[in-house]
């Protein structure tokens, strides 16, 4: 089998015609409006806030910080629990820890790599304040079972939606669900604002607040109310997303047909498995995560991993580690037991996929793929 001479890498920022975005940021120039609030970023909260289905929306320079916001105006006691997954990325519990909250980690769903909604009643405490599910790869949580248990306990639900933009069940906006969600814009994602984040609400009243923690807490040229962050999204990063979100449909197609095309392929060879899309669900198809039952295939998924790479293709171990297994929380979590969710990080291996991924390409990963079980 030929070795492709270029490297190909799990994900590639998609960058929109050097011309448009020229001529987007030429009216940063006419106003000399660089940050805090400026005609972009009004442009773009309006064009999310129709794109997503949602009734508002706050924009920030990036997804971590608008985690933290959100936490705040949520107002929970400090020192409260908060239930999460320990199967995500370090900025969903670093916000909760951040902001003075602990985490209690709750196993996930072996279908969807979800936290188990069925789960989240047994780990619910007096102590207990809220719920932090995360859209894992896009795939939606149970969101009817989190909102009956939150109600059932007067819990607080905030969605890291991280990886989730334009996913909808049922055709209503996935962030749409819970008190908040939050929408990475970061540039590795299927939309993109160079760097950036989005909080979805229906809350009205919440803008408020939001918009307070994201200025120092400043409400005048005098007055200060609150202890907030800097994480105004600047004018730059508005315009990006405003010429990005043009071609949006456009990527999540190309990319639907590149998971159509791996799962042909995949779905052929032994131990290989993979998410099936979710009824009545429209995916944005942001990654395309295999797990490895290497006792089928032949290999470990470490083994796959550093054989690919002899074939110039980079995947990326997609969470691995577990939170819980992270040297910051190792010691605090280590009795814990996360059977599921331990399977799926020791397993777990995410495939290049982006807009301009060659078909061609993704035959050729397959195939080195199989070459490697074989």
């Amino acid at each position: 089998m030929k070795i492709l001479k270029e490297k190909i890498l799990v994900t590639k920022s998609f960058l929109p015609p050097f011309s448009e975005f020229s001529k987007e940021i030429e009216k940063i120039w006419e106003s000399h409006w660089l940050t805090n609030m400026g005609p972009l970023h009004e442009e773009l909260k309006k064009r999310l806030i129709e794109y997503l289905k949602v009734e508002n929306t706050t924009l920030c320079s990036n997804g971590h910080l608008a985690l933290e916001i959100a936490l705040k105006a949520l107002e929970l006691e400090e020192g409260g629990e908060v239930i999460t997954t320990p199967f995500t990325f370090a900025s969903t519990t670093h916000a909760i820890v951040n902001c003075g909250l602990k985490p209690v980690f709750c196993d996930i769903e072996m279908e969807t790599y979800n936290l188990d909604a069925e789960k989240i009643e047994s780990l619910i405490t007096e102590k207990t304040v809220a719920i932090m599910p995360v859209h894992v790869f896009g795939n939606p949580c149970d969101v009817d079972k989190i909102e009956e248990i939150a109600k059932k306990y007067n819990l607080k639900i905030l969605y890291d939606a991280a990886h989730a933009f334009g996913v909808e069940i049922k055709d209503k906006g996935i962030g749409s669900f819970g008190d908040i969600s939050m929408f990475s814009l970061h540039a590795t994602k299927v939309f993109n604002s160079i760097e950036g984040g989005a909080l979805t609400y229906n809350n009205s009243e919440l803008q408020k607040k939001l918009r307070l923690y994201k200025n120092f807490g400043i409400t005048g040229p005098e007055t200060v109310e609150a202890v907030g962050l800097n994480c105004k999204m600047n004018e730059f990063q508005a315009a990006m997303g405003i010429v990005n979100l043009r071609y949006i449909d456009e990527q999540i197609q190309k990319r639907k047909e590149i998971t159509n095309r791996y799962k042909i392929h995949l779905g052929a060879i032994e131990g290989i498995n993979f998410i099936y899309d979710l009824e009545d669900v429209k995916h944005n198809y942001s990654y395309f995560p295999i797990v490895i039952d290497e006792d089928r295939f032949g290999k470990t998924r470490d083994q796959l991993f550093n054989e690919l790479q002899k074939y110039n293709i980079f995947t990326r171990k997609y969470f691995y580690p577990l939170i819980t297994d992270f040297n910051c929380y190792k010691e605090e979590y280590k009795n814990i037991e996360l059977k599921n969710a331990k399977y799926i990080s020791d397993r777990v291996l995410t495939l290049p996929i982006y807009g301009d991924l060659d078909l061609e390409i993704v035959d050729y990963i397959c195939k080195a793929i199989k070459k490697i079980g074989e």
